[in-house]
């Protein structure tokens, strides 16, 4: 059964928007934002998600889980990290001879309660949990994906850390992130759109007054491609490649579990 992936005492998924100062340099005031923010946009993240990015961020998902390597594993079990509303677990889910089982973990149970329509017959277990401290034994995944969700961690290292503790050696971690485009024409389109494009049709859809701020200023403190691969070596993971989406507004890392 697919509930006998879980360890005993998980608990299964089953908080008001924030206008206060953007906290996005870490510490309790940045975990407590993030969990509100997210649970009061939960309702329209997929719409808005599919607007703001026009649809690229289903194209991405697919080209991470490429490289994932799960074909070495069909049948293994899998983590989605900060899962969000499943999307990652649907892509991977799909993929045809897939029939491994996947773990969605995310500390903000609304988001996984709104994703729980896409999971029809597919092995796919949301689970309420913090990426900082995973309920499951060492060595237990054999990949594990995050989309978007390393720039709302308050501590970075320890989320690297955390995932690479929970995956089996030579296991595959693939994150996709926000990055900054590196050519200055092109960054200044994406800084005016980010500015002043983005929050305005976030607030239009979402209601909340910060949300869709949060997305450009948290990923100006967010480290660098480059930076991020060096953070991912010093924290359990070799290998380390990454290559840039859409010139350089997003990026794709991908680590092997040393």
């Amino acid at each position: 059964m697919l509930a006998d992936v879980i360890p005993p005492g998980v608990d299964y998924a089953r908080m008001s928007a924030s206008n206060q100062h953007l906290p996005v340099f870490g510490g309790p005031e940045k975990r407590a934002y993030v969990r509100t923010m997210f649970a009061a946009i939960a309702p329209t993240y997929d719409r808005l998600n599919r607007i703001i990015s026009f649809s690229f961020d289903q194209r991405w998902r697919r080209r991470a889980v490429g490289r994932l390597g799960w074909e070495r594993h069909p049948d293994g079990v899998y983590l989605d990290l900060c899962a969000g509303t499943l999307d990652f677990s649907v892509a991977l889910a799909s993929q045809q001879g897939f029939t491994g089982r996947i773990v969605a973990a995310d500390f903000v149970p609304a988001m996984l309660v709104t994703g729980r329509t896409k999971i029809g017959s597919r092995a796919i277990l949301p689970v309420t949990a913090d990426a900082l401290e995973l309920p499951f034994p060492d060595h237990y995944f054999d990949g594990a994906v995050v989309g978007w969700g390393m720039r709302n961690l308050v501590d970075l290292e320890a989320g690297l850390r955390e995932a690479s503790r929970v995956l089996k050696p030579g296991a595959r971690l693939a994150i996709l992130e926000m990055s900054q485009p590196g050519w200055q024409p092109f960054r200044a389109l994406v800084d005016f759109y980010f500015d002043h494009v983005l929050p305005r049709i976030g607030r239009a859809i979402s209601k909340h007054r910060t949300a869709y701020t949060w997305l450009p200023e948290s990923t100006r403190v967010f480290p660098a491609p480059p930076e991020l691969a060096r953070r991912m070596a010093d924290n359990g993971f070799s290998e380390v490649v990454y290559e840039t989406l859409l010139g350089g507004s997003c990026a794709m890392h991908i680590g092997v579990r040393t």
